[in-house]
């Protein structure tokens, strides 16, 4: 076997795909280096391609001495469950047995049903045999715990045994041909009246009453995870520090009930300095994350003091509540406050100090000495973040609680980044989890012609399943708590993540492969168990198993008017969307309809040069003018070109008044279960929220909705175009 063969093998054995083809079919082959990165990035010692071989067989041998896998994902209804087995004599079926201690305390136990000899290796002189095991059990949904007694071996190998639904929780309005619509918003881009320049849960509240009486089955929303309070400039929601917990910027501080009792805090909100700042803030055309996290958190910490001295050091009503908080938090939430007081201690020390891998070794790991000194030394300042948490949680729960009064056929539709920020919490936390040295990121394509490198860790396959798959699933029970909708943010995922090593260009990356059928089946329990819709955000190239699978599980397609098109360039038909789906205009790192229409978008990219070459650039700077023409043809065969739309042509300066309204009664008649509206298209703005493949370049996250809140409920525009979904979405 020569050395690349070596190598390629092991590619494939790791998960590591050799190849893949672009938007536009070109074929890129992966070159060794970029291999042999990424074989190190999940852990493999390799210093050549020479030595692949021999590692390959290491791994090999190591999968023939485990008797069994640790985690084993079965579905509900399966009358047996087939275990497999790596053994070195076959185990009596008279004496072996199996128990299994369900996740409700009950317990199983039985024998084999049957046991089949197959494949059989010498490995270091040993020869192991597979056997398939059959367990005659059917089990209930959940997360339960197998324990194998295979006599006449010593070992009794533990597994994690998860059992899944076949398919994923639907609301019953959107049973059969049901049909609804909604709002889906940046909530750091809701201007209010009262807000501190930041939209906050009580704006989301207004909003989920304003919606519910325009015959919205939904709000969405972007992600809430949690980001570095200490450096609210880190503004991306797609890149967390922790999606266990909650970004508490979005608090609104005077709805916190020790505000009401703090005599202090009030008259430090409404002394005229702090209006004043509160005022600048509400007034600017971007969220300025700096004040508004200044503003927020001096007076938080007055809280926090308050609720000290009145509540904690009297064991009252809403102390107890604080602590049962504190109890039933899962670990990912509960080390989240150690990680915020130790980034903010560090901080405070060295401004430059962006993560816990910055931090002094000894600190590097939770549970070393010198977080558990840290821990019992600043227990107060710890604390203050916990209680942050769970005012947060409070909040958010209202707004959940508040679509359930008014009967929102969804309510909360929310948004799962698809990874964390590799000094955040998530990464502290689950270290072992992640490949430290490659990036999450995308191949070229049409908007994103260099590729993209999300600046997120990785998870390592093969550790996610030696983990049991347990914080994927306490991460999708974080992302689903209070909502009725969740929008998996880059679903194929699922499946597989294009890897960048650390340090290479966008473009010279590949594709590392997942367990999808474990994955999707976990996310089906959880949905269920939340009874939560699942939306899959499966833009790009989609690889065909993905959209099988989706579909399968009824997981709701995402599909966008701009990409929806035939062989020759047209817009797809509405009739021609499919029904398990969500569709939209567009989606923040997309330009806004208008933006769309007189091609800001593509004057952004020749100011921060992010085309390849000219070539790419004249291609695009060629389309849009026929993609105007190509959107008024669309409207016409659906006979929704009205006459102040033909009047004004297909000139780029501004979209025409009523393009809005037609594009989206257009998508409206589509048999797909969802039609999401983006404010910003109705209200006719251009700057779109998110630049992708830029940092500081563009002002990402942080433009604002032009129109205040107050205003929305009475907006001749967004009216009109609720009274027009009603009829085909089912509204009432």
């Amino acid at each position: 076997m020569s050395d690349h063969s070596a190598l390629d093998s092991l590619c494939e054995y790791c998960g590591i795909q050799g190849d893949y083809y672009d938007i536009w079919g070109h074929h890129h082959v992966a070159a060794p280096h970029v291999k042999l990165a990424l074989l190190r990035a999940m852990g493999v010692p390799l210093a050549a391609e020479s030595e692949a071989a021999a590692a390959l067989e290491r791994l090999q041998a190591q999968e023939w001495r485990d008797v069994a896998a640790p985690v084993k994902v079965v579905f509900e209804g399966d009358p047996v469950i087939h275990l497999p087995l790596s053994l070195t004599a076959a185990p009596s079926l008279e004496s072996s047995e199996w128990l299994i201690d369900l996740e409700d305390g009950d317990r199983r136990s039985g024998r084999f049903s049957s046991l089949k000899a197959g494949e059989a290796r010498a490995v270091g002189g040993t020869t192991y045999t597979r056997y398939d095991a059959e367990i005659p059990a059917a089990l209930p949904l959940g997360y339960h715990r197998l324990q194998l007694r295979l006599i006449p071996h010593a070992a009794t190998p533990v597994i994690r045994m998860i059992v899944c639904p076949r398919r994923c929780w639907q609301p019953p309005a959107l049973a059969g041909g049901g049909r609804g619509w909604g709002l889906n918003v940046q909530l750091y881009a809701l201007r209010s009246a009262r807000n501190w320049g930041i939209g906050d849960f009580s704006d989301l509240k207004q909003l989920v009453k304003i919606a519910a009486a325009l015959g919205a089955a939904m709000v969405g929303i972007n992600p809430l995870h949690a980001l570095f309070p200490d450096q609210p400039e880190l503004a991306s929601p797609y890149s967390p520090s922790n999606r266990a917990a909650l970004n508490v910027l979005y608090l609104d501080v005077e709805a916190v009930d020790d505000f009401a009792e703090s005599a202090a805090a009030q008259a430090r909100v409404r002394s005229p300095a702090f209006q004043s700042t509160l005022q600048n803030l509400r007034d600017g055309e971007q969220v300025d994350y700096t004040g508004v996290a200044r503003a927020k958190f001096e007076i938080l910490e007055m809280l926090y003091r308050h609720f000290r001295e009145q509540h904690l050091a009297r064991d009252s009503t809403r102390a107890q509540a604080f602590r049962a908080f504190q109890a039933q938090a899962d670990d990912a939430l509960r080390v989240n406050a150690v990680f915020d007081a130790l980034q903010a201690h560090f901080h405070a020390r060295d401004p430059s100090v962006a993560g816990w891998r910055q931090w002094p070794e000894a600190f590097c790991d939770p549970a070393s000495p010198a977080v558990a000194a840290f821990r019992e030394r600043e227990r107060e300042r710890i604390e203050y973040f916990d209680y942050l948490q769970w005012q947060a949680g409070r909040q958010l729960g209202a707004v959940g609680a508040r679509c359930r009064e008014l009967k929102m056929p969804i309510g909360l539709y929310g948004d799962l980044a698809v990874g964390a920020n590799g000094g955040g919490a998530e990464t502290w936390v689950h270290a072992d989890l992640y490949a430290e040295t490659a990036h999450v990121g995308a191949p070229p394509d049409e908007f994103n012609p260099k590729g993209q490198d999300w600046g997120l860790l990785p998870p390592i396959p093969a550790r996610l399943v030696a983990a049991g798959y347990a914080s994927f699933a306490a991460t999708l029970r974080a992302a689903m708590r209070h909502l009725g909708a969740l929008r998996i943010d880059h679903v194929m995922g699922l499946m597989r993540l294009f890897w960048v090593p650390l340090g290479a260009d966008a473009r010279d990356g590949a594709y590392v492969t997942y367990p999808l059928g474990d994955l999707m089946g976990i996310l089906a329990l959880e949905s269920r168990r939340q009874r939560c819709l699942i939306v899959g955000e499966d833009l790009g190239t989609v690889p065909d198993a993905v959209r099988a699978a989706m579909h399968a599980f009824d997981v709701l397609s995402y599909r966008l008017f701009y990409f929806e098109r035939g062989h020759d360039g047209e817009f797809t038909a509405p009739e021609h969307y499919p029904a398990k789906a969500l569709v939209a205009v567009a989606t923040h790192d997309l330009p806004t309809l208008h933006g769309y229409w007189a091609a800001a978008d593509l004057a952004v990219r020749d100011r921060l040069a992010l085309y390849p070459n000219e070539e790419v650039r004249a291609r695009q700077h060629a389309a849009r003018p026929l993609d105007r023409e190509r959107l008024l043809r669309a409207l016409e065969r659906s006979a929704l070109l009205t006459e102040e739309i033909r009047a004004h042509g297909t000139a780029a300066h501004a979209a025409p008044s009523a393009l809005a309204h037609a594009i989206h009664v257009y998508l409206s008649r589509s048999p797909a279960k969802i039609l999401s509206v983006q404010p910003e298209d109705v209200f006719g703005q251009t700057h779109q929220f998110n630049v992708p493949n830029t940092v500081d370049q563009y002002p990402n996250w942080r433009y604002k909705i032009a129109l205040p809140l107050e205003s929305w409920r009475e907006d001749p525009r967004l009216k009109a175009l609720a009274d027009a979904l009603r009829p085909p979405r089912g509204s009432q």
